[in-house]
Parts: C-alpha cells; sequence; structure tokens
C-alpha cells in the first residue's frame, strides 16, 4: 500500500519507582541524547526524500521523564488508512525496560507498529546466544526489536521496511558498528528544550566506543572497542547554528571516553576560536578516564575550550577491586595528581565510584569514602555494582546461575540486584547511602566550595542542590530525577492495583508533605553552605574565620567590646561603638555571618521552654527579631541563587 503520510513517534522511556508509579517531573536535568540522534536520522531521510518525494511526515519525540506518551492521538492516528504510523521506543535501558514493555503492548494491543532499541536489546543479543524471556515476550507480540546503531544506513532500511509493511521481528546490527564520519549530526528541537531545567543545555556524541575492556562496562559489547568518530567540521558548525539560531551554549560531550577520540584536539581548538576569537560563551561537560591528565596538551586546551566537568571513571579505590574487575588502567596512587590537574585549570572533577566490587566490604568501604572525600574532588556520583546486560559480568552471573533479581526495574544502579560475597543484605545498600551522606555532608561541601575557586562556584553549588534533591528529597539517585514529581493514579505498572482516589489522595498529599519537609531541610543545609563559602570582601571574610571559631553565639549578641576584640583577632581596626551597635542592629547587615549554627542553638532553646509549658520565661522580643534576622538571610540566599551570586557587588 502506498501511504500518503508518515507519522513516526520516538518516545525515550522512564522506570518506575518501587510503588509502581512512572518516575516524571515538572522539569528534567539533561536531554536525551538518544532522541537527538534519532530525530538527526529520521529529518536525514525525509529532507533527502528518499522513501518518496511526495511523501508528508509527521515526526513527534517524547521524554517519558517529562511529557506523558501521547496515546490517544497515535492509536487515533494510527486508524488513517492513508498513513502510517510508527511508535520507536528509544535508547531502552535495563531499568526502563518494564516501562517500555507496557508502553510497547499497550500500542500493540491498539493494533500500532512499534520498534524497540537501546542498552537493553542490545545488551542481551551481545552477550547471550538466545533472547531472555521479556523480549521474547514482546516480539511474539509483534514488537520489533532492534540491536545496535542506526547510523551506516540501518535507519533509512528500518523506515522504509516499515513504510512497506514489511518491518522484521529483529534487526541485529550488532556486527556492523557503522562508521559515523558522515552521520547526521544529533538536533536539537528548542521547543522540546524548555522541559529541562537548564534549556540551553543539549547533547553531543562526538564519538563511541571504548578501547578499555573493564567487564562491568556495557559499552565495549554493544559500541565496541573500536573508537568511531564524527566529523569535526560538523560537529563544530552545528555547535554555531545551535548558539545562532537556538542560543544553545553549553554541552554534554556523551563520548564514554572523550579523551580517547582521535579528533579530541581539533575539537577543542574549534571550540578555543568559537570562545577567543568569537565571543560565543561555549561550555561543555565531557567523560574521560583517569589517564586523561597525561595526554600532552589535553587538560590545559579542556580549561580553554570551556570544559566546565570532567566526569572520570574512577570506580573504586581498592587496587585488587579494579585488578578483579580489569580495570587496570587506573592507578590509585595518581588519583590526586588526577584531581588538581583539572581544578589547576578551572575544570572541576566529577569522579564515577561503583560500590559493591568483589573485594569491598562495609568497612572497607567506609575508609574507602573516607579517602576520596580526601582528594577534594568537586562531585562524585556513586553507584551499586549491578550486572547490566551486555556486560560481561552479566553473562558470568547467567551461567553460574548465579541468584539475581528478576526485577528489570531495579538495574538502576541504586538497589542490590544480587547477592554480595562479603556484605549481607541491606548492609550494601547502607554502605551505598553513607556514601552519599558523606560526600554531601554540610562540611564536605563547605570544603569543596572553599577550594574549588570562584568562577565554578555557582555551577557547583548548583550541581549540590540537584544532587542533594535527587538523593535526599526524590529517594533516588540524580541522575534519573527532576525538579517537582508528577504522578498519575492511573498510570502505574503493569500487575500493581489501580488505587482508589482516597487512598491515592492520601498517598499524595503524605508524599507531598515529605516532599515539602526534605527541601526545607536542603535550603537550611545549603544556606549554611552558602554562609561559610560565599565571597565576602577581604576584611569581611577575617570577621567571618574568626566568628566560626566562636560557634556557639550569634556577632549580633556579643557586647560592643566583644565585637571590638573580633576585629582585634582578626588583625583589623575597631570601628567606633557606635558604628558596631548600628551594625548590629542593622538586620540586612549579615555579610560576615559564618554559620547558622547559633540560629539552631537558639531555636532549640527557645522550642525547649515552649515543650516544658514555660511560656512566661520565653523571650519572645528576641523571637521576633531572630525570626527577622532569619527571613533576611533567606532572601538572601534566594536571591544569591537567582542572580548567581551578585549580592549588592559582593558575592560572586
Amino acid at each position: 500500500m502506498a501511504y500518503k503520510k508518515f507519522r513516526f513517534y520516538i518516545i525515550k522511556p522512564s522506570k518506575y519507582d518501587d510503588d509502581g508509579y512512572v518516575i516524571r517531573y515538572w522539569k528534567g536535568v539533561l536531554p536525551a541524547n538518544t532522541l537527538a540522534c534519532l530525530y538527526g536520522l529520521t529529518k536525514d531521510v525525509k529532507d533527502r526524500g528518499v522513501l518518496g518525494k511526495d511523501l508528508k511526515w509527521e515526526i513527534d519525540l517524547c521524554d517519558d521523564t517529562v511529557q506523558r506518551p501521547p496515546y490517544e492521538k497515535v492509536i487515533r492516528h494510527a486508524k488513517d488508512k492513508d498513513t502510517k504510523t510508527l511508535v520507536c521506543l528509544a535508547g531502552v535501558q535495563s531499568n526502563q525496560f518494564p516501562r517500555a514493555k507496557d508502553i510497547a503492548l499497550k500500542f500493540r494491543n491498539a493494533g500500532v507498529e512499534v520498534m524497540i532499541g537501546g542498552f537493553h536489546v542490545s545488551g542481551v543479543m551481545s552477550t547471550l546466544p538466545e533472547l531472555t524471556p521479556e523480549l521474547k515476550k514482546l516480539k511474539d507480540a509483534g514488537v520489533t526489536l532492534v540491536a545496535g546503531e542506526g547510523e551506516g544506513g540501518h535507519w533509512e532500511t528500518m523506515l522504509r521496511d516499515a513504510l512497506s509493511d514489511r518491518l522484521q521481528p529483529v534487526y541485529n546490527f550488532l556486527n556492523d558498528l557503522p562508521d559515523l564520519a558522515d552521520a547526521p549530526i544529533p538536533e536539537v528541537l528548542p521547543g522540546m528544550m524548555q522541559r529541562y531545567a537548564l534549556s540551553h543545555y543539549g547533547t553531543f556524541d562526538c564519538g563511541r566506543g571504548c578501547p578499555f575492556g573493564c567487564s562491568f562496562c556495557t559499552v565495549i559489547n554493544v559500541q565496541g572497542r573500536k573508537m568511531r568518530y564524527r566529523s569535526v567540521d560538523k560537529i563544530l558548525a552545528k555547535i554555531r547554528e545551535n548558539y545562532h539560531k537556538h542560543r544553545i551554549k553549553s554541552y554534554f560531550f556523551t563520548d564514554d571516553n572523550f579523551c580517547r577520540n582521535k579528533n579530541w584536539e581539533a575539537i577543542m581548538d574549534g571550540l578555543i576560536e568559537m570562545r577567543e576569537k568569537d565571543n560565543m560563551p561555549i561550555h561543555y561537560m565531557m567523560q574521560i578516564d583517569t589517564q586523561s591528565h597525561k595526554v600532552p596538551r589535553f587538560v590545559e586546551k579542556a580549561g580553554r575550550s570551556g570544559c566546565q566537568q570532567a566526569f572520570i571513571g574512577m570506580e573504586s579505590l581498592n587496587e585488587e577491586n579494579l585488578i578483579a574487575v580489569q580495570k587496570t588502567q587506573n592507578k590509585t596512587g595518581e588519583f590526586r595528581d588526577l584531581v588538581n590537574a583539572y581544578h589547576s585549570v578551572g575544570v572541576v572533577t566529577h569522579l564515577s565510584y561503583i560500590i559493591g566490587f568483589p573485594f569491598d566490604t562495609v568497612e572497607s568501604v567506609k575508609k574507602d569514602v573516607d579517602r576520596l572525600v580526601s582528594l577534594g574532588s568537586g562531585q562524585t556520583s556513586f553507584f551499586m555494582m549491578t550486572p547490566l546486560p551486555g556486560a560481561m559480568d552479566f553473562k558470568s552471573v547467567i551461567e553460574r546461575k548465579m541468584i539475581r533479581d528478576a526485577d528489570l526495574n531495579n538495574y538502576d544502579t541504586f538497589h542490590e540486584t544480587h547477592r554480595h560475597a562479603r556484605m549481607n543484605p541491606g548492609k550494601w545498600l547502607e554502605s551505598y547511602e553513607d556514601a552519599w551522606r558523606k560526600f554531601y555532608s554540610v562540611e564536605n561541601m563547605k570544603k569543596i566550595l572553599r577550594n574549588i575557586g570562584r568562577e565554578p562556584y555557582w555551577g557547583v553549588f548548583f550541581n549540590f542542590i540537584w544532587y542533594k534533591n535527587g538523593f535526599e528529597v526524590e529517594g533516588g539517585h540524580p541522575m534519573i530525577h527532576g525538579f517537582i514529581r508528577f504522578k498519575g493514579r492511573l498510570e502505574r505498572r503493569s500487575g500493581f492495583p489501580v488505587e482508589g482516589r482516597r487512598e491515592y489522595f492520601r498517598r499524595r498529599i503524605n508524599d507531598v508533605r515529605c516532599v515539602i519537609k526534605g527541601w526545607w531541610k536542603l535550603v537550611k543545609e545549603l544556606e549554611e553552605v552558602w554562609l561559610g563559602t560565599r565571597a565576602r570582601r577581604p576584611d569581611d571574610q577575617k570577621l567571618a574565620t574568626v566568628l566560626e571559631s566562636m560557634p556557639d553565639r550569634h556577632w549580633r549578641e556579643m557586647s560592643i567590646d566583644q565585637l571590638k576584640e573580633v576585629y582585634r583577632r582578626a588583625g583589623l581596626e575597631s570601628p567606633a561603638g557606635w558604628k558596631l551597635w548600628l551594625s548590629r542592629v542593622n538586620i540586612f547587615r549579615d555579610n560576615i555571618t559564618p554559620t547558622r549554627r547559633a540560629f539552631a542553638l537558639f531555636w532549640a532553646h527557645e522550642g525547649e521552654k515552649f515543650r516544658h509549658t514555660q511560656f512566661l520565661r520565653v523571650n519572645y522580643l528576641k523571637m521576633m527579631f531572630a525570626l527577622i534576622q532569619e527571613t533576611a538571610l533567606i532572601i538572601m540566599f534566594i536571591h544569591g541563587l537567582l542572580t548567581c551570586g551578585h549580592i549588592g557587588g559582593r558575592d560572586s
């Protein structure tokens, strides 16, 4: 049948939480690179007219983490006789597969053709001799399974087959990894960017593959150990185009190892020219290995070319673990030099750290995390060791018939998915959560911000907000969470009952209450971090340092003589007594407040009086003044966030 129109829907699925509800947010954090890649490929096929010059196209993208899939629209359009309708579930990871399966079957039950691809399908087919039961079920339901990449003509082949009503049950391109040099560049959709917290942020894969052989990694079997690269000219041209057309100025280069891209220097040189000659404020984040600082000129050019953050696969500080997982290129004795090298050029290090390797114990993890904190990295992401389909560890688990979690929804690196030989059930998870709390403690965040330098200060601070919100408020891994959770009553995982309205709203009210409580705790902690690290005038900083050594009292509570002593200890000449008195009663004069501990002690003390019904002993006037001070500080803090610290020209 000759179709006049092709309606193509590309959906990046989310995952379910432990209660079976879709994880979806008002604002996401990062757009999905898979959507950008597949949109670029689809647009290329459309623009070349290879499926028919008169064929009309409608290409719709959906990121399930920030928008509901258009079920009704797709099913309605699928009934148009002169229109071909196809749904592609793209970039499906193992923890997203249960969600992808439910979406796929909903469409298939309505007669809509569906394809599914991504790391789960590719991982299974690259490491196992036959399909797993969950993939067989989808195949039997008429869902097309796709393994491998879409470039190299593969995408065009599948779309042509779909338009000709001869879509195959399985497409396996794993042994035909495409050259990326002439491949279409990932495309950014400006309208979709508004669904993310940073609407000027895009993603880009400059190359694929990794030369190393880590046993826990899925990349080497899915994308290969042979490195493949996009055209430098196309990359730089697209970055220029995106900046001028869409004001996109920040990128996440999703290459698994950017420093092993043979074109890294040419790309960086192009970015340097944009920044230094064309005055284009381009920034980016990259993923690299622990030996990258030894590559000549790499670190220096990373700093000049606008790299703000380097995500580094450190994984462990235990040499036995690194040997066991075949990550012998990592040398623990070099890690401090690695961190210092990047920080010296203004690039913040973001370390990847895995808990649950073979030689980990509760005690060793605690010691290793203490060592990790001492390295002074700007950020760390923790993961639980998970045997993911596509990794050699997964193949080993299957071949040895080890006990593992059958629920793929838990394969998100923050659930225990198998029995650890040296950590009891529950203790492994506890060690993982303790690692998060240790690294993102108030004191360590203060330490990081004091040492990181003023230029990256607010970038790191906002990362703290993102990560503390994800782990402590949302209760999951920050990399899959956003801001302001949506949770629809009727959109629940198959096998979970739909809750009644009363039960559901009771649960949601409790959820909202917990979120508000979590956010209030988060605001107080981050305000404390800001108070202790914000930029001050040199004299104010000297005063704040002295005051921080006097934690039990707020400077406003001190006598004039005591304040003069603070100035003396700071090596400064004290103002006249009347000026000190005026500054003490001025509620907006808080530039030297280094900590909120004195406030906390005051409220705890007054709260005790209320609890013991000693109402006549309460200092209501002082409470009112303290409340005004607290409010003023909160306003200054929020204003600082909104203006990136430029408060009265003092913070930066």
